[in-house]
């Protein structure tokens, strides 16, 4: 704690005459950097070392491509407030090329966008928006001559990793749905000897991609990755798990239409389709943006459509319901009003809905229980 405390002193003196010309005081700084550290799923003693790599002088060049795309990842990264997209591309970053964010344009932009991927080589992170088109040999999707499949093997073989942002250029994406006529295709399928990290979402949190460009940043190496290839500080919980709807799914509550009594009460939105527990994001923690809980499909009284997840979002019906990890809601359940409803007042039907989960908890666990028994004597015999 001690050498905590000394190393946090010495920065202040370096940056906190900065901080206080932007108008951040330290203290605000030092909130962010830990709250960052922690979302990373990093120990409190790597705060220091958070704040020192963001305050560096040192920038990380970054090439930023676009492909089969709507721009979403992008206009939501210039909705930002902690940090600014500004601050985030002037102070944290070298953003060298972006179509969407340069200034130059034409000749200019494509020479400023071949000098940094030269004098950098092996050393800057690609970030690729939007799918690849992969059939006709990616006719689909030409800028400046070049194929996107001829562009992303150019400049993803000369990068030191690469970030796949939103769920078109992890998976394919909406392009990507049924019968897929260009061939939209994610970017770890075409690039194979370089890591590439997927931060899906339609669009995707900029808060995910800040987080692990800092990771990246911080300790010279990638987070460490899911099956499919996605940050476990981001996408290692089912939004299900940790949404605001959550207990009213564990009592058996649930809005049957948009409008509905159920609905304008807030109760859980499974029957609707939502997506929730089978899709694996920090949505439901993190939220979305910076405008309070509303600033999510959930939080708004939409279901989540999944959009993070393969094989769910784009794919599944919107009204479909989700495959349940978790335990398997009831059909039924007793009425919640102000008055008693069969006997049962409205604290005893509360009561009754959390016992109801409980037993369905441990009948789960008893299943659980029973099938590896089981097994094990069919291994004795």
């Amino acid at each position: 704690m001690g050498k905590l405390m000394e190393t946090n002193e010495a920065l202040e003196l370096s940056y906190s005459e900065e901080l206080a010309a932007q108008g951040v005081s330290r203290r605000s700084f030092l909130k962010f950097c830990t709250a960052i550290t922690a979302a990373m799923g990093l120990p409190a003693s790597m705060v220091a070392r958070v704040a020192e790599t963001i305050t560096s002088p040192k920038r990380t060049p970054v090439i930023w491509l676009h492909f089969q795309e709507c721009t979403g990842c992008t206009e939501s990264l210039l909705r930002t407030t902690h940090p600014t997209v500004e601050e985030l591309v002037l102070d944290i970053i070298s953003l060298d090329y972006s179509e969407t964010l340069c200034a130059a344009a034409g000749h200019q932009v494509e020479k400023s966008l071949n000098d940094s991927a030269k004098a950098n080589e092996g050393k800057y992170i690609l970030v690729v928006e939007g799918s690849i088109p992969v059939k006709a040999d990616g006719v689909y999707c030409k800028i400046a001559g070049r194929t996107a499949l001829d562009i992303l093997n150019d400049y993803g073989s000369r990068a030191a990793a690469i970030v796949a942002i939103g769920s078109c250029a992890s998976w394919g994406g909406v392009q990507s749905s049924s019968p897929n006529p260009t061939g939209a295709t994610g970017v770890h399928k075409i690039i194979k000897d370089k890591p590439v990290i997927n931060l899906p979402g339609c669009p995707a949190s900029p808060y995910n991609l800040l987080s692990t460009v800092l990771y990246y940043l911080t300790l010279g190496k990638l987070p460490q990755l899911d099956s499919k290839g996605r940050p476990k500080f981001a996408y290692g919980r089912l939004i299900h798990e940790h949404c605001e709807r959550r207990p009213h799914f564990d009592a058996g509550r649930f809005a049957l239409e948009f409008g509905d009594e159920g609905h304008r009460e807030g109760y859980c939105l499974y029957k609707l389709g939502c997506k929730g527990p089978e899709t694996y994001n920090n949505c439901s923690s993190i939220l979305f943006g910076d405008v309070g809980s509303g600033a999510w499909p959930v939080g708004t009284g939409h279901p989540c459509v999944g959009c993070s997840e393969e094989g769910v979002g784009f794919t599944k019906f919107i009204h479909e319901q989700a495959d349940v990890y978790t335990d398997t809601p009831p059909a039924s359940h007793s009425g919640i009003n102000s008055e008693k409803a069969g006997g049962i007042t409205v604290g005893g039907a509360a009561a009754a809905g959390a016992v109801g989960g409980i037993i369905v908890g441990a009948s789960v666990m008893a299943a659980k229980k029973m099938k590896t028994e089981a097994s094990a004597t069919e291994s004795d015999a």
